[in-house]
């Protein structure tokens, strides 16, 4: 059997002075709001800090860079819309920390690469162009206009246009990405894989099939109003935490909540505003009234179960099922309820390793309840199987009537500030024929057909030489990929990578025979073209778009807007294609959404009804029971539980965020809500588990997954007991990324399964 154990090349394995202490069960309080100083003060003057602060996700203000939960239609408040972690993303972004040249000439590459990734991130905002020459040690300084003809020499030097990759993170602004799908498809390919890959495109992919449409059906004041709202794969205390104050209306209103996860987690059981007085003195307000800890991977089984309980409450109470809605808006009834006849509620139940009464229970609350929310997030994406539980949770709603109306429908919950909007903008590898179509039209061109690589395929394709050149906008790939020693290799084994970035990250030091680094604005930078203030625009996770007003002046004067960067790599690169205005674009972002309001359904009057306040809602057909599917209805889906069949000694491991990390980018070494301060190198397993394997708490482990005859390997984890269904276990990416095999994916979405990897546990000799 081969064996992967090259981490340590890529990252450090050293152990820190760990701290302990029991998980907590309380979420925010006056413990974020001390956080959340500390991280700001420690990045900038006060000045700075509050004056970012302040503007976060208001009207007229900045949009937060972490994720994509929207802000309220009406009010905002004046003490900050923002939480702990969204001015944890302002502290990153906005730090006063620089990464100049003369930083770079005293690192070498081999150096930064012994650092973690929380001390790449901690070094700084990025300065000026760097470039890294074929056996070079260092980054030196490059002029911009030299980095752009570096870029257009090595795209224009490829043997087809399919040999470059074009990568996109969530940060990435509306106008930026449709500019970036225009250049890219002007070059001749659509090899525009993007973070949606790798987080949500289950969801899209289900969603499209289910509903038409792959996007969630809700609005933040359906919430508000609804009967009923369940939380499944989610930790909404960590990764949305604004989402809480949503649960606190909706809970105030009536509404019950059900929480779905394998995990306790502080931020599902309970919440104190730290807008409110009663907040700051400490009470909290209870959120679920039901908290079902399913084992991993568990859910459609779960889903099913409850799905045939209230079937058989529909069979001799009648009313529990919406034959209304079912007869009128969907397709495939019949052959979904034949397919609930194959099971027993007891197999089904026996699944999950939950208590009978608590799927009882929770299929009581279902039953009654005729408004409601399912949500979800990447517990829910990130499987084999994603996609079909992701079309058993759409089944439910479809039995219960309870999606194309108000109060109730899908809510998938996106983890980073605009990847919908990016997705919206046209980045994606397998583009629609309609919207190639219109964009044909609208520049008298004739644009690629053919699909390109999502992200897991363009890692494929560098490690096999077919991908030579790779530019980043924004996102730390390595870091977010999974099976990280191949990925590495297959980075190295490009030509050139281009990484557009603010901050260092651990796909800069691993990289191409040569590499660039553009520095970017984030969020908060101000920017000035020609004399006038420009602005740009996100769609957050229910489909509104507003503006993002930067306001704090960029820490270097090298710094470019990612519009101005992608304008000048296309007038580099494309010097023969003369039907797109570059300059346009860049004089004024106007005609840049004036040319998306031609080419994109939806944004019509674009640059009009965002200069509105709140901006505006994108149309969203199966909000009002249209479904653009095949059937012109709502599709019921067949699906099939798998439960994992374990050897001896293995486990099912899921990667988690700790509360001091977003995506990639490490905060801190804390996780406040499970109790753990100062390491991130560490392992969750309930202590049932810990003894059938005789693993002491703390014990120094090595953590092996084994697929395809590849068996890889991270090093030096300490045990900790935890609550968690048996035979389940958690551990932090990116740590734990390496054992993740591009491999095994789900099933039509192609994203890795990061939230459901067989493991075992090995002790250390």
């Amino acid at each position: 059997m081969k064996e992967v154990d090259e981490v340590e090349k890529l990252m450090p394995e050293e152990m820190l002075e760990i701290k302990l202490s029991n998980p907590i069960e309380k979420a925010v309080g006056m413990p974020a709001v001390i956080s959340s100083i500390k991280h700001v003060l420690a990045e900038m003057p006060a000045s700075r800090g509050f004056k970012a602060l302040n503007y976060l996700n208001q009207f007229d203000g900045v949009d937060c860079p972490g994720c994509a939960w929207p802000d309220p239609d009406d009010e905002r408040s004046a003490l900050g819309e923002y939480c702990e972690n969204g001015a944890k993303a302002i502290a990153e972004e906005a730090t006063t920390k620089l990464v100049t040249p003369d930083f770079f000439a005293q690192h070498s590459i081999e150096e930064m690469l012994n650092w973690t990734d929380y001390e790449l991130g901690k070094s700084g905002r990025i300065t000026h162009p760097m470039y890294l020459p074929q056996g070079g040690t260092h980054y030196q300084p490059i002029e911009w206009d030299e980095a752009f003809n570096l870029i257009a020499r090595n795209l224009n030097q490829l043997n087809s246009p399919h040999e470059a990759i074009f990568y996109t993170s969530g940060r990435t602004s509306n106008e930026a990405a449709f500019l970036y799908q225009l250049f890219v498809r002007s070059f001749g390919t659509n090899n525009l894989p993007d973070c949606s890959n790798m987080c949500h495109e289950s969801s899209g992919v289900a969603l499209g099939e289910t509903i038409g449409i792959g996007k969630g059906t809700v609005k933040l004041e359906d919430f508000y109003h609804t009967d009923l709202i369940i939380i499944a794969g989610q930790n909404p205390g960590t990764n949305h935490p604004r989402m809480l104050s949503a649960l606190k209306k909706a809970k105030r209103n009536g509404a019950k909540i059900i929480a779905i996860n394998p995990m306790r987690e502080a931020g599902l059981i309970s919440y104190a505003d730290p807008q409110t007085a009663s907040g700051l003195l400490g009470q909290y307000a209870p959120l679920a009234d039901l908290y079902l800890q399913v084992k991993i991977n568990a859910d459609l089984s779960l889903f099913k179960a409850i799905a045939k309980i209230i079937q058989k409450r529909q069979k001799t109470d009648g009313n529990i099922f919406d034959l209304s809605f079912i007869k009128d808006h969907t397709h495939g009834y019949d052959e979904y309820i034949k397919c609930l006849d194959e099971y027993s509620i007891e197999e089904l139940i026996s699944h999950t390793g939950l208590d009978s009464k608590d799927v009882y229970e929770a299929a009581d609350l279902i039953a009654l309840k005729p408004n409601i929310i399912l949500c979800w997030a990447m517990g829910w994406t990130q499987h084999k199987n994603a996609v079909e539980t992701i079309q058993e949770g759409v089944n439910l709603l479809l039995l219960k009537g309870s999606i194309g109306k108000p109060f109730a429908g899908a809510c998938p919950v996106r983890g980073h500030s605009n990847v919908q909007g990016d997705r919206t903008m046209g980045i994606y590898e397998k583009p629609p024929k309609a919207f190639l179509d219109r964009l044909d039209e609208v520049y008298d061109t004739k644009f690629p057909r053919e699909n390109g690589f999502d992200t897991v395929e363009a890692i494929l394709a560098m490690k096999e030489g077919k991908g030579k050149v790779f530019i980043a906008m924004g996102g730390n790939y390595l870091s977010a990929t999974p099976d990280t020693v191949l990925t590495a290799n297959a980075l190295r084994n490009t030509n050139l990578t281009v990484q557009i970035s603010t901050k260092l990250n651990r796909s800069h030091v691993v990289h191409g025979s040569e590499a660039l680094i553009l520095p970017c604005f984030g969020r908060t930078d101000l920017d000035i073209k020609n004399e006038v203030k420009q602005f740009v625009t996100v769609e957050d996770s229910m489909g509104v778009v507003h503006q993002s007003n930067g306001n704090l002046n960029p820490t270097s004067d090298q710094m470019l807007s990612e519009v101005e960067i992608v304008v000048r790599i296309a007038k580099a690169t494309l010097k023969k294609n003369v039907k797109i205005n570059w300059d346009d674009y860049l004089n004024h972002y106007d005609h840049i959404r004036n040319d998306i309001e031609k080419s994109i359904p939806g944004f019509n009057d674009y640059n009009k009804r965002v200069r509105q306040k709140g901006g505006f809602y994108l149309p969203n057909a199966a909000r009002y029971n249209e479904y653009n599917t095949g059937t012109g209805k709502a599709n019921f889906t067949v699906t099939t539980p798998e439960p994992f069949n374990l050897n001896k000694g293995e486990m099912i491991m899921m990667t988690v965020r700790s509360h001091d990390q977003f995506n990639t980018t490490i905060y801190g070494l804390n996780d406040r809500y499970r109790g753990i301060t100062n390491e991130r190198r560490v392992i969750f397993v309930n202590e049932m588990e810990m003894k059938k394997r005789g693993l002491g708490k703390l014990e120094k482990v090595n953590l092996v997954s084994t697929y395809g005859g590849i068996r890889r390997i991270v090093h030096n984890f300490l045990v900790i007991p935890y609550n968690l269904p048996n035979e389940c276990c958690a551990s932090y990416f990116p740590e734990t990324n390496p054992l993740v095999p591009i491999t095994e994916t789900a099933k039509k979405s192609n994203t890795p399964i990061s939230k459901s990897v067989i493991i075992t546990i090995e002790k250390q000799s």
